[in-house]
């Protein structure tokens, strides 16, 4: 109930928007905007007098026939201001095609990952993960059996995330999902493991931030590495404030030696990942972060197949069963993923966004104190909602302020710090038609929330002087 009650005011704040703009003569073309609209339209926003413009407006008109003012920039035609912007989001109808779009190619993905598990659980491969991390599991996982499968599906989400396997983190993560829902009594309900697992995996615990060094290093960045260690810390301090906030929910006690030794391990294995990692140059870097993740990827597919050929299975076999349960998957979770993606659209192209930040903007700027951050947030307000959109946010940011400006490094930092919170409950739940989330949203937008703000701060610590 709760994910259709946001859902529901996602579609009604997006609509109520959209009429007070068009009704107060900001926009009116934004219901076309909303419903047919394509992503860099150029939109006609405003359109007035010379004698009713703003001084600033008319002035640099004067001077440079166009004047930038944030999203809008301002154009002489005859005596009248027009403002035009350009359309950030794909309207309702795009977006239908988009989702659908998104599930065709998650198909061949989730065919293969899904096979090479099949191939693994028939080798012994995912029990064996289990009853390594099961000490760690069973205590953080209560309700699932010591020894289960869905202990080594977990694992290896958790590992592709870790690795920025975005591509291989889903099928894992959907096949973890499907585990947990075999143990569910309720199937229309989400279980305390369910739960726990996409709260973790929301927080979005990333090693190496491979896509924000490169976007960062195509936008002119002096040195594309300098976001490192303040993504890693935020999307650090995220993941354990999830870990914690549904802990505190199910009365999991985390003051237990096993679940501290495993956290500090973890800790100190990444503190010296870091470590290593700060002393390599750009260059090399990039190289080590593409070589180690691919690599490990595949020698994992490696010793899935060598451990199949040990047991004597049918591996092919084994392999299409896997994979015909990949493509049903990637189908079913094509509702899920309309209704909330066209949500989303609704709120973006409506100017909802644009309201909140202009809103925040100008509280902290009455309130006296810095405001360099609000410039930044457009990156963090999108990603809940959509990576990609997230992504056009961070680079429009550097492309705007600098790569390296203040804006410009927070809005990375941003990036790393966590995961789409609505787009993983759309299509996690949707893939084992879970209807009632519970706490989910509240717990993994809290989450979002630890990450922000210590993102915020780590900028502020490391980048504070920054233009």
């Amino acid at each position: 109930m709760a994910l259709s009650r946001i859902w529901s005011a996602f579609i009604i704040i997006a609509i109520t928007v959209a009429a007070f703009k068009f009704f107060s003569g900001q926009e009116k073309q934004i219901f076309s905007t909303m419903v047919i609209g394509k992503s860099g339209d150029s939109v006609q926003v405003k359109d007035i007098s010379f004698a009713s413009a703003s001084p600033i407006v008319v002035s640099n008109l004067d001077t440079l026939s166009r004047y930038k003012d944030g999203r809008v920039i301002y154009k002489a035609q005859g005596d009248r201001i027009v403002g035009v912007k350009v359309q950030s989001a794909n309207g309702i109808i795009e977006t239908c095609k988009d989702a659908v779009n998104i599930c065709i190619g998650l198909v061949g993905i989730m065919a293969l990952f899904m096979g090479f598990m099949s191939i693994a659980e028939r080798a012994g491969g995912m029990n064996l993960l289990a009853r390594i991390i099961g000490p760690f599991f069973t205590k953080l996982f209560p309700g699932v059996p010591k020894g289960h499968p869905a202990h080594g599906h977990m694992m290896m989400n958790f590992s592709a995330n870790l690795l920025g396997l975005d591509n291989a983190a889903t099928p894992f993560g959907i096949k973890a999902m499907e585990s947990l829902q075999e143990l569910n009594p309720d199937k229309n309900t989400a279980t305390n493991a369910q739960l726990m697992f996409l709260s973790l995996h929301a927080s979005g615990l990333t090693l190496i931030p491979v896509s924000i060094i490169a976007m960062r290093a195509t936008t002119g960045a002096k040195n594309a590495t300098d976001i490192f260690i303040p993504c890693m810390i935020a999307t650090f301090v995220a993941t354990i404030a999830a870990m914690l906030i549904v802990s505190f929910k199910q009365c999991i006690r985390v003051l237990q030696p096993v679940i501290l030794a495993w956290i500090l391990g973890v800790s100190g294995i990444i503190a010296a990942f870091m470590v290593y990692l700060k002393s390599l140059d750009q260059t090399s870097l990039s190289f080590f972060s593409a070589a180690f993740g691919n690599g490990l990827l595949l020698t994992i597919l490696f010793l899935i197949v060598l451990g199949g050929i040990y047991k004597k299975i049918d591996i092919f076999s084994a392999f299409i069963d896997g994979a015909k349960g990949g493509f049903e998957t990637a189908v079913r979770i094509i509702p899920y993923l309309v209704g909330m993606l066209v949500a989303i659209s609704m709120l973006r192209t409506s100017g909802t966004f644009d309201f909140l930040i202009d809103g925040m903007k100008s509280l902290f700027a009455a309130l006296g104190t810095d405001t360099r951050f609000i410039d930044g947030l457009p990156t963090a307000l999108v990603k809940p909602f959509s990576g990609s959109g997230a992504r056009g946010m961070m680079v429009d940011t550097m492309t705007t302020y600098g790569a390296d400006s203040f804006a410009g490094r927070l809005s990375c930092i941003l990036q790393g710090s966590s995961d789409t919170t609505f787009y993983v409950i759309a299509v996690y739940f949707g893939a084992v038609s879970v209807k009632n989330s519970r706490y989910a949203v509240g717990a993994m937008l809290l989450a979002d929330l630890v990450g922000i703000i210590t993102s915020i701060i780590l900028c502020y610590f490391f980048f504070g002087t920054s233009a």
